[in-house]
């Protein structure tokens, strides 16, 4: 590890808000790992500074999942990151409601990000604004609604066959 590099999530935060002061939340983790809360509007922005300032490095998008919050009608999204240089991990998560289910894409930044994506549109309805290619990935075209969604009811047919539900 470079002696520059930043090491806990609480270092990375402190050095973000010279940056991005009003928009990040550091939230300590009782359990497993704590994580900074970052607004849609400016994932991408946030995304490309984590890439490509020298002391963090995240060059690396390990895994990128869409949640579903019915208690507070949020839908959620929640990035893991890692620097293979600085050995360094983060957890970045983004809220939004669940009639504006919009957050900022980091295909352009993780390539990795493409799929994931995909997949947290298509059974949750998350929509990635600057997403190349914005299409389902599991379920098929035409499929109603998004399957992970807590309140998701299946449909009872598909092109005239029945779905089981």
């Amino acid at each position: 590890m470079k002696s520059d590099a930043l090491k806990s999530p609480e270092e990375i935060y402190e050095y973000l808000k010279a940056s991005f002061d009003e928009l990040l939340e550091y939230v300590p983790a009782e359990l497993g790992q704590s994580w900074i809360t970052v607004p849609p509007f400016s994932m991408k922005a946030v995304a490309k500074f984590l890439r490509d300032d020298p002391a963090l490095r995240f060059n690396t998008l390990m895994c990128q999942s869409g949640v579903h919050y019915p208690d507070e009608d949020e839908l959620g999204v929640t990035y893991h990151l890692h620097s293979t240089s600085h050995k360094h991990t983060l957890v970045l998560k983004v809220r939004v409601p669940i009639a504006d289910p919009r957050v900022q894409s980091v295909e352009a930044i993780w390539k990795t990000a493409d799929w994931h994506e995909r997949e947290a549109w298509d059974l949750l309805g998350i929509v990635f604004d600057g997403h190349p290619n914005l299409k389902r990935i599991l379920c098929p075209e035409g499929w109603e609604g998004h399957p992970l969604r807590k309140d998701y009811r299946q449909q009872e047919t598909y092109l005239g066959v029945t779905t089981g539900a």
